[in-house]
Order: C-alpha cells, then structure tokens, then sequence
C-alpha cells in the first residue's frame, strides 16, 4: 500500500503562491453568497471553513522576528 511523502521541499515563495491562492479561493467564496441555493450553502460554508483553518495552519507556522536586544516596536 502507498504511503504519503511527508517531506516537502517548498520555497518562500511557493508558500506565497499558495498563501495568495487559498486568499483568493476564499475570496470567489465569499462572493458565491448572493447566487447560490440552499443546498449549495452548506458545501460552500464547509468549503471555506477548510481554507481558513488551512490559511490558520500556515500562519502558525511562521516564525516571525523579534530583535532579542531592545525594545520591540510592532506593527
């Protein structure tokens, strides 16, 4: 039986560009609201539920900088 490939070799800017498309996926989403039927509603809404735990997923593995000397001014 296959097994998965849990090593991925991806770059900055691979994860930009899938960043930028699960954005723009949940974005198309969000405007599919005004057309759509009750029975579409509930795969929509799971839909994009999935792409924001995703999207929720990637930030926290981010590692963002904080000098270690000095005040931290954020923002």
């Amino acid at each position: 039986m296959p097994r998965y490939n849990d090593m991925f070799e991806l770059s900055v800017a691979d994860m930009d560009l899938i960043e930028t498309a699960l954005r723009d996926t949940a974005a198309s989403l969000s405007l599919g609201v005004l057309e759509e039927t009750e029975e579409n509603r509930t795969e929509r809404e799971d839909r994009l539920r999935q792409v924001h735990e995703l999207l929720g997923k990637l930030h926290d593995q981010k590692v963002f900088y904080r000098p270690k000397d000095g005040v931290y001014l954020g923002g």
